[in-house]
């Protein structure tokens, strides 16, 4: 079975604050992430090794959005989301 068989997979819109770092400018942003959700149960069709990996599977949200513009407008430029981790467990 694959991981994703053991997830219910959603998109949700956090805002973060995030500065620029060509004009400095701190602003919020909405970032895209998959959040994982386990399933209640576990699939029928799995084994044993599928039951022990689904024991310790956890929530988890992955962040989509690698990267945001500027919301300034005498900037615009294309910014690196590197302040936040990619992967956050519930």
């Amino acid at each position: 079975m694959d991981e994703r068989d053991f997830f219910i997979e959603k998109q949700e819109v956090r805002t973060h604050t995030i500065n620029c770092p060509s004009c400095r400018q701190a602003a919020e942003y909405q970032i895209r992430w998959l959040k994982r959700t386990k399933k209640p149960s576990l699939p029928p069709r799995a084994n044993e090794e599928d039951r022990i990996r689904f024991k310790a599977a956890r929530d988890y949200m992955v962040r989509i959005d690698d990267f945001v513009r500027c919301n300034t407008p005498r900037c615009g430029k294309r910014i690196e989301i590197t302040s936040l981790q990619t992967v956050a467990f519930l």
